[in-house]
């Protein structure tokens, strides 16, 4: 099984960065697809981002285009987003999670459990 884990969240002024990164640990297939999920409070868990084995095709919801970009360093597992310009509705919970098909990804079918994520909190 495949354990992830989550980190990098906090508290920032909309305007503001961070950059989140996963770790994953277990045993993982010989090639996977990455992606980024949020959930704010009250709403469901949405797709933010993915990222294809080999970096060469990443997928964006629209709301953080522009703003948010996916990466991995597949040596050491792991995957990053990076998240500018954020702003107060980017508030939320966010999780890593894969597949070994990135569009199953990009539509929410993920393999592992979800884990605690990791909290970001963007202030007007």
């Amino acid at each position: 099984q495949v354990r992830l884990a989550e980190s990098g969240g906090g508290l920032v002024q909309a305007g503001g960065s961070l950059s989140l990164s996963c770790a994953a640990s277990g045993r993982t297939p010989n090639s996977y697809a990455m992606g980024w999920f949020r959930q704010a409070p009250g709403k469901e868990r949405e797709f933010v981002a993915a990222i294809s084995w080999s970096s060469d095709t990443t997928y964006y919801t629209d709301s953080v285009k522009g703003r948010f970009t996916i990466s991995r360093d597949k040596a050491k597992s792991l995957v990053y987003l990076q998240m500018n310009s954020l702003k107060p509705e980017d508030t939320a919970v966010y999780y890593c999670n894969w597949h070994g098909e990135f569009y199953k990804l990009v539509r929410m079918r993920v393999l592992s459990p979800w884990g605690q994520g990791t909290q970001v909190t963007v202030s007007s």
